[in-house]
């Protein structure tokens, strides 16, 4: 078992899954402040200021009537949290949407790459040397003057 786990863990495919989620663990603060700080104040401009996350339905229990998500469940109140959820959903389209144009340019770079490798011209060959037979045709010519 010890085996396995060794030759699964050394496998160039784990390495670059690892290292993938380190980055993304890296760049998850920066979508994060994408989307909360530039993305969502331009969604609030054309919803009217609305903020979603402090949507909800009170359940069971007492919660004044402005209070927030917050404040109502740290009264004990079962709330259904609509508007929690449908940030997260916003937010989740919005950070798809970020990754797979960055993957788009990511691939476009490399489109345009492989076809500038495609387009160069090739390098001129090498000169070719002696074969081996015309070296040891020179030894053996050496060898006889001597």
């Amino acid at each position: 078992m010890f085996n396995e786990f060794k030759t699964f863990i050394a496998r160039g495919n784990v390495m670059d899954m690892a290292v993938g989620i380190i980055i993304g663990a890296a760049f998850t603060a920066i979508v994060t402040s994408l989307v909360g700080d530039l993305i969502n104040p331009i969604i609030g401009l054309f919803t009217g200021g609305i903020d979603f996350t402090n949507q909800y339905v009170v359940l069971a229990g007492d919660v004044p009537a402005d209070a927030s998500l917050a404040a109502a469940r740290e009264a004990g109140a079962s709330v259904f949290a609509y508007g929690a959820f449908l940030m997260a959903v916003i937010n989740f389209l919005i950070v798809a949407w970020v990754v797979f144009l960055m993957v788009k340019a990511v691939n476009t770079l490399k489109d345009a790459a492989k076809r500038e490798e495609e387009v160069a011209p090739e390098a001129p060959a090498a000169p070719a040397g002696p074969t081996q037979e015309d070296l040891l045709a020179e030894i053996r010519d050496l060898l006889k003057a001597r």
